[in-house]
């Protein structure tokens, strides 16, 4: 991978300036370069990780595995396309294995999470089954600790 792509999936805060230093080449260069990569797709954008349990208590994460039937010339990708346009959805892969597609979907209850399954994602025409599994604590997301070392309650001090 491109040098100045990796400085960026790292920390895609860096200026210009500072990335200029660290390839050494001028600011001009590294905006051209960047803007190309947007231009072409390589860069779909930027973003944030955020340890959402500090910022909002009713948050949920659950992924969903759905096994579909693949359309005739369109594969898998008629129906992921389909599935990926809800705002529920946040990632959408396809995958190997015991299931095809792999989606992450974000609510604010087990409950708007389970209704979204059983009303909009079971009942697309592709969609054979769905499993769902409900993230109960993140540990590491994009390469970063989310949860810090706490205390265990569980064990008894005698």
């Amino acid at each position: 991978m491109d040098k100045l792509l990796s400085l960026l999936e790292e920390n895609a805060r860096l200026t210009n300036a500072q990335l200029a230093v660290m390839l050494d080449t001028t600011e001009a260069a590294v905006a051209a370069q960047i803007e190309k990569y947007e231009q072409e797709g390589i860069i779909k954008g930027y973003t944030a990780v955020l340890d959402r349990e500090k910022i909002d208590k009713e948050y949920v994460v659950a992924i969903i595995e759905l096994r579909v039937t693949p359309k005739r010339d369109f594969g898998f990708e008629e129906i992921a396309k389909r599935v990926a346009e809800y705002s529920e959805v946040e990632t959408v892969y396809l995958m190997s294995g015991g299931y095809d597609l792999a989606v992450f979907v974000n609510g604010k209850t087990f409950k708007d999470i389970a209704l979204f399954v059983s009303k909009r994602l079971s009942v697309l025409d592709s969609v054979v089954s769905t499993t769902t599994h409900f993230l109960l604590s993140r540990y590491k997301e994009k390469g970063f600790i989310i949860q810090e070392e706490e205390r265990d309650e569980r064990s008894v001090n005698l």
